[in-house]
């Protein structure tokens, strides 16, 4: 979260001294305040309209899974529509969840289903504003100051974390849920008044803008074609599948094994975000001494612990105390991943990428709140917990097999590739195109060349290649051609712009094995969409009349 190298106290407080960045990030912490006191509201509420613990773990699913449905087309929608229109829309919509939650309780016709439903449309608010959210942050500052501004809106997120839940408590104690809504009403109100006063540049035109189809289906290209990618997928996946039971069960834990109310189920959660405050700050120290890797593994230890330890009867304080630990743990883990992500992902497609890798964070959540709320119909809250501290130990040691990425490539644009040769200008969208590459490689190093190439195919797959081979002349067997497909003339032209340094790197490398006296020879073949029209001659339509 914070630089590693030692920098001066101020800097990382640096995109403050940014007036649009310091207005909009209070208003982003008053925001989160406000949903973090409707989750408070609405988890508890819950236990009041049905103790069951099926019901309560329904609602927590109902609020993560709109993110694992939506949050791709939603980071595909922050690229091409105008984010600052779009977030007021969102908060619109959200503030309208918040008014009906409160109506309903307030006038006494809140059920399960209502609550559900309500919730459920919260989240897809929140599926919608995240990744656009994190789009807007590099147009508010200075490129130096961009690493200081992603930290201080985690940071922002965990102050929101810490005050939210128990300034919710509290209301909730004291005025009831419809109060508590009602201020959550009022926060919206305060965003979308930031956002209407942010005078956002408008977005210039680009030729080789992306359209929602082509952008969904390239960040699901990317996904699928990157082995890095599949690996954070992966550990993000285990991770918090096994370690939603915690979330999925905490409003029963609080309320019958430990005796608590509203009030003290807030204070728990603003224990949490208390908690991965201190982990925010501590994460710079732990970094310089473990892996991710270690990291992670340190994460799984602490929540497991966490986990069991709730299990025990211990007063209330204590029980405070423990969730400071899990608060620690939790923000370990999401910076851990997301850093990594981060560090693997190519500027053209970082929001869609993150927007897949949050689509499983929170389907792992969502199942795994289905799946511990059924585990504890049957096994009890203790007897849940302990099982899933286990599953969450023993799975972390077997996936703390599988190395995380180190994410040191740069993944800057080499623009490197010279412009394709036309005989006259192609239109964008023509395709596909077959884009033929070829190579003289001696016998001897076949082996090797092959070797290089299968690495490079990666790339071509990523950057935007629906197809990929490699073939030889049948004729003369040390001629080897690459043929890669892309589905238009601007996807190719596209792809120009994003090989980056290290795939530049990977093509000097292939390049080397060849042995012609110029370097690989490149030609660019476009499909033909239809025959040409045949015209009749003046003379034989004549004849035809005649």
């Amino acid at each position: 979260m914070s630089p590693t190298s030692p920098q001066p106290a101020a800097s990382g407080f640096a995109p403050l001294r940014q007036k649009v960045f310091a207005v909009l990030w209070l208003a982003t912490i008053v925001g989160n305040i406000g949903s973090f006191m409707r989750d408070v509201a609405s988890a508890w509420l819950v236990t009041d309209l049905s103790g069951a613990p099926a019901a309560v773990a329904l609602v927590q699913a109902a609020a993560t899974l709109p993110i694992f449905l939506l949050a791709i087309p939603a980071g595909v929608l922050s690229d091409i529509l105008d984010r600052r229109k779009f977030l007021i829309a969102i908060q619109v919509m959200l503030g309208l969840v918040s008014l009906s939650l409160m109506a309903l309780s307030l006038s006494g016709l809140q059920s399960v289903s209502s609550l559900v439903a309500l919730t459920f449309l919260g989240g897809v608010g929140a599926a919608l504003m995240a990744p656009t959210w994190q789009a807007i942050v590099p147009e508010l500052v200075a490129k130096s100051d961009l690493k200081s501004a992603v930290a201080l809106n985690s940071l922002g997120i965990n102050i929101a974390r810490s005050i939210g839940p128990a300034l919710g408590g509290l209301i909730l104690a004291a005025f009831g849920a419809g109060v508590t809504y009602g201020a959550d009403v009022a926060s919206y109100i305060v965003v979308i008044g930031t956002l209407l006063w942010w005078r956002r540049a408008p977005d210039a035109d680009d030729a080789l803008s992306e359209r929602f189809g082509g952008a969904f289906r390239a960040g699901l290209r990317y996904a699928k074609a990157s082995p890095e990618l599949h690996v954070v997928l992966l550990r993000a996946a285990v991770f918090f599948a096994c370690a939603s039971a915690v979330w999925a069960l905490l409003p029963l834990v609080a309320r019958n094994l430990l005796g608590g109310g509203a009030g003290f189920y807030g204070v728990l959660l603003g224990a949490v975000g208390a908690g991965a405050i201190l982990g925010a700050i501590v994460l710079p120290r732990l970094r310089a001494r473990l892996s991710a890797d270690r990291l992670l593994l340190l994460s799984v230890v602490l929540t497991a612990a966490v986990m069991a330890a709730l299990t025990i009867g211990m007063p209330q304080w204590l029980a405070v105390a423990i969730l400071l630990l899990l608060g620690m743990a939790w923000i370990i883990a999401l910076t851990t991943l997301n850093g990594v992500a981060q560090a693997i992902l190519p500027n053209w497609v970082r929001g869609r990428a993150l927007a897949v890798y949050l689509t499983v964070f929170n389907g792992a959540m969502t199942a795994g709140s289905l799946g511990w709320g059924a585990v504890a119909e049957a096994a009890g809250i203790r007897g849940t917990l302990l099982i899933g501290a286990a599953a969450l130990l023993v799975a972390g040691l077997v996936m703390h097999l599988v190395k995380l990425p180190v994410g040191e490539a740069d993944l800057t644009p080499s623009n490197h590739w010279p412009e394709p040769l036309a005989a006259s200008p192609v239109e964008n969208d023509r395709g596909p195109v077959v884009i033929l590459i070829e190579y003289r490689v001696p016998q001897a190093e076949r082996e090797a060349f092959l070797q290089a190439i299968h690495t490079l195919s990666i790339s071509r797959r990523r950057d935007g290649a629906y197809g990929w081979g490699i073939t030889e002349d049948t004729a003369d067997p040390e001629k080897l051609v690459e043929w890669f497909i892309v589905s238009s003339w601007a996807e190719h032209l596209r792809q120009h712009h994003r090989v980056s340094k290290a795939d530049a790197d990977l093509q000097s490398e292939v390049a080397r094995f060849h042995a012609g006296p110029d370097g690989p020879v490149v030609r660019h073949f476009i499909h033909l969409n239809k025959p040409p029209s045949r015209r009749k001659s003046p003379n034989r339509e004549a004849d035809m009349q005649a």
